[in-house]
């Protein structure tokens, strides 16, 4: 999914201090797409906390009914030094890219895009036979330096790993996560030790996870009354435990209760996000940005943005195409000359 921001911040995000108990990240409301938006909350990065790991963005969306409308509608889009990550509770989703991927994500199943060194992509609700609800969130994680120059590439994965453990049913859609005293493993790509995974807990159940005590890790509460440590984590909400645990106790109130579950070992390297772009530095972004309305408007003619085509991909194009999605790309925002002073940003 694309961050459609008019105005975009330029972000610089790092491993923050770490504190005692359960931190509270409380999302803000932001709206995607103009005046055919859907809403998310959105609870990462912000000021408090930038990253989980190599977690760097988190998009809480739903449940929307979609039934009497276009559903979502993002057109292509670029992005560099991120993977996107898919997931949902209800409905369903077509991806789109530039490496020739066409594939619809269901409940239970992972579409993750490894961005690399630059790839496109549009997500869009199927306009035929398409569920009514549309909930789900839509995850990033940073690509650590090792792996910026990687291939963009694509993995759909329908069959991951599922264990029940004390009331409550777990599916991790990436990394791993001891459960039951059994290691789930996702199939899927991950570049840095990571878990992300959902919840479904029973009315008044108690899960204890055996947790890595290198890892952060953070409760996303989607649906009920859940508690992590003990603390209460409102819905869309995000609770946040440093390292050093080497148990996670979630427990679910009265009512059935989900949540997704986000962890890895701190990301070590200070990033800079702008759009939908992941960089080390402003003039990286800044590049993305410009070799990406090249593209766009290749044309001269064009810079009014009136056409809709854009250049086919070929070894001279970051990006490359995204065949198929009538709509045209989208144009990235303007992007100031002069560098920004951050404004998101994890205590030093």
């Amino acid at each position: 999914m694309s961050n459609l921001d008019a105005r975009p911040e330029e972000q610089v995000c790092v491993a923050g201090v770490s504190g005692d108990g359960v931190e509270l990240l409380t999302a803000r409301q932001v709206p995607l797409g103009g005046t055919r938006s859907m809403t998310v909350r959105r609870t990462i990065p912000q000021r408090a906390r930038s990253l989980v790991g190599a977690w760097c963005f988190c998009d809480h969306f739903g449940p929307d009914d979609v039934s009497q409308s276009a559903g979502m509608q993002v057109a292509p889009h670029p992005h560099t030094g991120l993977q996107t990550v898919t997931w949902l509770f209800e409905g369903e989703i077509l991806h789109r890219d530039s490496v020739g991927s066409l594939v619809a994500v269901r409940p239970g199943e992972l579409n993750l895009m490894t961005a690399g060194v630059g790839i496109s992509h549009s997500e869009e609700s199927p306009q035929a036979g398409r569920p009514p609800v549309l909930h789900g969130v839509q995850l990033w994680t940073a690509l650590p330096a090792s792996a910026l120059g990687a291939a963009p590439h694509f993995e759909h994965h329908a069959d991951l790993p599922v264990a029940q453990a004390d009331g409550a049913r777990v599916q991790v859609f990436l990394g791993a996560l001891t459960v039951g005293g059994a290691r789930l493993a996702s199939p899927a790509t991950a570049y840095t030790p990571l878990v992300g995974a959902q919840v479904d807990l029973a009315p008044g159940a108690r899960l204890t996870l055996d947790a890595d005590p290198d890892f952060e890790h953070a409760v996303l509460t989607d649906a009920g009354q859940v508690r992590l440590q003990g603390m209460a984590v409102p819905r869309d909400q995000l609770g946040y435990v440093g390292p050093g645990q080497r148990r996670l106790v979630i427990e679910a109130g009265p009512s059935p209760a989900r949540a997704v579950l986000l962890g890895g070992v701190p990301f070590g390297e200070d990033i800079v996000m702008w759009w939908n772009f992941v960089g080390r530095s402003h003039d990286d972004v800044a590049r993305a940005r410009d070799e990406w309305m090249a593209q766009v408007a290749d044309d001269p003619a064009d810079a009014a943005g009136v056409a809709t085509q854009y250049t086919a991909g070929a070894p001279s194009r970051r990006f490359g195409q995204v065949r198929g999605y009538d709509g045209g790309p989208l144009r990235a925002p303007t992007m100031p000359d002069v560098r920004l002073r951050p404004r998101t940003r994890a205590r030093p």
